[in-house]
Parts: C-alpha cells; structure tokens; sequence
C-alpha cells in the first residue's frame, strides 16, 4: 500500500470567501468543473467541492447545483470527489447533507463539533463588494455558531453510512477529535479514518507550530494507526501548515476555499497554482504525490464506479 506517498486535497470554492475578494474564485459550474480539473492536473488527489449562485455566488446546497461540475468532472478527469456537508455555517444539517446524500460521493466532508465561527476579520481587509449578501454575511458571524451537534453528526453519519461514502472528518479543535472518537467506539464510523485538522481559523484552534503538534499527538493518543492525517490552515497559514504536516508524515490541503493567496499580497490565480506550490513543498521534501488511486487504496474508498453521477 502507498502509505508513505502524499494526498493533495483541494478545497476549490468553499463557502467563505465572496467573489468580490477575488477575481479567481470559481463561480459557475462550469469554473467550478475548470478548477477542479486543472487542480487535478496539478496533482490533487481529491478535489473537495462547493457549488454556488452563478448569479452572485453565494453559497447553494442544492443537489442540482452540484450536478453540472460533478458530471463534467468525473468526464475528464479520474480524481477523487468529496462533497461538502459543511455547506455553509448558515444552514440546518438537513440542508447540507442533501448534496452527498443524492450523488453517494466516494468522500463527504464532515465537521466534527459546533463551534464560534468568525469571518468578521476579512471585513477589514475586503472594503467594496458587489453584492449585498457579502459583507452582511460576513458581519452576521460576529454571532454565528455553526451548529454540529451530536444529534446533527448521527443524522449526518446514519443517512451517508447506507451509500459507503467515506469521510473527510474536519476537525477545528481538540475537542473535535474527542467528538470523533466517541463516534468511532460506538461504531458509527470505521476506519482508516480520514482526519482534517483545520488550522487558524477564528474560532478554532491556532496555526502556531505547536498547535499543528498537539492536534496530531491527541490524534495519535486516540486513534493509533487507525487514521490517515490531513492539515490545512487557513489563509496565510496555508503553506506553512501544508509542509508542516507534510514534514510529520501527513497529508495537506489546498484550495482557495481555505486561501485565496499565492504569496505575500499576491492572489492565487488559480486553485492549481496552489497544488503546485503544496507539490513542490512535498517533493522537495523528498516525498511523493499520491495519484487519486493510490489515494483510494490508502483511504480505502469505494471507488469511481460506486456514485450516483
């Protein structure tokens, strides 16, 4: 098994950023299915997938949203597919998981605890948008709590276990991985588990070096061998986090989901850009990229030919 290669994934909308931040965020199906692909191309093993309102680009968790790139995607490309439970912080579980229920991905995301989830910060760098929906979104987390209970979880779990997608667990804090493994001793979840550390985001933990250690110790006090680990850290942490991880034996995540930034100042003109700047931290470590089989082996993933797009 290719346990010692690398998975790229890239997370190449979200549901964070607004188009008013950045000419590069994909909008449409169609630039969704384009950076999706070219993030592939690049050397993303799996691409973790957003859809949004071609007309003003806000959030849209509707499966008929979704189909348009998930079919142009599996067309072209052989890539791993993971769909966002996450949605947006915005809306029910019920809403959210629809996505992944309908089109039975070989991988969903899914946050592990409710948490503070603060987007207000990017309001003092970002000053003009185009449409109102942005900044009041933005302003609105100054009291948003993205709910993830343990009701919410086992809805999410008991409703995506009958169609043997796996998970993207997206863990934001310690207590997250403790929420996981209540849900792994009482058998509602298998392993390998896949671990998404998330780093630097207002509300969970820090991007500090040490956090990136403590994370991925608790995970190993819980988990043992039964895990794969992943990291991401959010906007200028990106890079940093993604070969720290790297260095510790994990895996990384990109995207402009989680950074809309190339460099110091400089935008990202493009998810793979971002690949191929976590590619070149990963080979210059002396490592190698996993390819979407090698990353299906390690994840034991149901396969391309098991979803229903």
């Amino acid at each position: 098994m290719p346990q010692h290669k690398v998975i790229i994934t890239c997370a190449v909308t979200g549901s964070i950023h607004t188009p008013s931040m950045s000419p590069h965020l994909p909008v449409s199906a169609e630039e969704i299915a384009e950076a999706a692909i070219g993030a592939a191309e690049a050397g993303a093993a799996i691409v973790h997938l957003h859809a949004r309102n071609p007309a003003d680009g806000r959030p849209d968790q509707s499966p008929e949203a979704f189909e348009p790139f998930l079919r142009a995607i599996k067309a072209r490309s052989n890539v791993v597919v993971n769909l966002t439970t996450g949605g947006s912080p915005y809306m029910s579980v019920e809403e959210r998981i629809r996505p992944a229920a309908v089109w039975k991905p070989e991988v969903a995301s899914l946050n592990m605890g409710s948490m503070n989830f603060g987007l207000f910060p990017m309001l003092k760098r970002f000053k003009e948008f185009k449409h109102a929906w942005e900044p009041e979104m933005l302003e609105n987390s100054h009291d948003l709590v993205f709910r993830n209970s343990f009701k919410d979880i086992a809805y999410a779990l008991n409703t995506l276990n009958e169609t043997n997608t796996r998970y993207e667990f997206e863990c934001y804090d310690t207590s997250h991985l403790y929420n996981l493994h209540h849900f792994w001793q009482e058998g509602l979840v298998k392993a390998p588990l896949f671990i998404q550390t998330v780093f630097g985001l207002l509300g969970g933990i820090g991007a500090h070096p040490e956090d990136v250690q403590h994370m991925k110790r608790t995970a190993d006090r819980l988990f043992g061998d039964n895990y794969r680990w992943s990291a991401l850290g959010a906007g200028r942490s990106q890079m940093p986090v993604a070969a720290m991880s790297a260095a510790m034996g994990g895996n990384v995540r990109v995207g402009l989901e989680d950074s809309l930034w190339a460099g110091k100042g400089r935008l990202a003109a493009s998810n793979a850009e971002q690949v191929r700047q976590a590619r070149g931290i990963i080979e210059g470590l002396g490592l190698e990229v996993a390819s979407p089989d090698e990353a299906r082996e390690i994840l034991s993933l149901k396969g391309a030919g098991q979803v229903a797009f």
